[in-house]
């Protein structure tokens, strides 16, 4: 398999079946190399994979994330194997952690250690995978114990809420043979209070998620900054915004810092699919 250059990271969980095929039939139609989905509270991961793989004709499809909670290392092989031989190699398996909210209290299992549950799900995985070229799974990797896990253990990271500050650490643990799959959220949008309240209405869900706090304090972001909110600095670092031109200044900034590919998230008002369209075309080639 290889993973182009640009992708696109979108919460499907707002689609229903004929706005998802639409939209796999739009951002293939632009050229994107991939489209990247989460695992949440609605659709369950691998059956909205099938859907996706068999709308698309050569978009690679790839889970950000996975819960590893949500089903057994094997369970999870089996799946990524099953996929990539019914649809031409085009599944990457993105795994994640997730959070203790959506692990305990959505799910009722206990929340165990990320590092080492991660490390364990991914040696079930591998010590029962077919030899041969390594399989298409990477993690949702932020802090450098993790990124140095996802080297050892996988093809690469899917990091998710990071900058270019964090790509260029990313990439010096991971090295050159490996894929970084950055996120990066944008709108093109040139009302600076627009922008930003877009981007704080996005981000909300996760301010309150230890994970992203925690590697946001790593990256130099205050207490201050990621209260009420987020500060201005903190927003702008999160949603790229402005005109197309800048934007994808924005995206090559993570390309320079070492990402392999960078996965751009169209961020729009409730329900206004076609700004999301509008914004996929004019970035396309970025």
């Amino acid at each position: 398999m290889k993973l182009g250059r640009l992708g696109v990271w979108y919460s499907t969980d707002k689609l229903d079946g004929s706005q998802l095929r639409d939209f796999v039939r739009t951002v293939e139609n632009n050229g994107y190399a991939a489209l990247w989905y989460p695992e949440s509270r609605g659709y369950e991961s691998m059956s909205l994979a099938t859907y996706l793989l068999s709308c698309s004709e050569k978009l690679i499809i790839g889970s950000s994330i996975a819960n590893i909670y949500a089903r057994d290392s094997y369970t999870a092989l089996r799946a990524v194997i099953s996929l990539n031989a019914l649809y031409g190699g085009r599944f990457i398996l993105g795994l994640g952690v997730s959070h203790i909210p959506m692990v305990e209290g959505l799910r009722g299992h206990r929340y165990d250690k990320p590092l080492a549950a991660m490390g364990a799900y991914l040696d079930g995985i591998n010590k029962s995978a077919p030899s041969g070229e390594p399989l298409p799974v990477m993690v949702a990797a932020l802090g450098p114990k993790m990124l140095a896990l996802s080297a050892a253990k996988s093809r690469g990271a899917v990091p998710y809420n990071v900058t270019p500050q964090h790509t260029r650490e990313a990439a010096a643990v991971l090295g050159p043979s490996k894929w970084l799959a950055v996120e990066q959220k944008v709108t093109i949008e040139a009302d600076p209070a627009k922008a930003r309240a877009l981007g704080r209405k996005e981000l909300s869900r996760y301010m309150v998620l230890p994970n992203y706090r925690n590697n946001w304090l790593r990256l130099g972001f205050t207490e201050a900054e990621l209260a009420d909110g987020g500060s201005d600095r903190f927003i702008d670092a999160m949603v790229l915004w402005g005109d197309a031109d800048t934007i994808k200044r924005g995206l090559h900034a993570h390309f320079e810092a070492g990402a392999t590919h960078v996965c751009l998230q169209p961020v729009h008002a409730d329900g206004d699919f076609a700004a999301r369209d509008r914004m996929l075309a004019a970035l396309a080639d970025a």
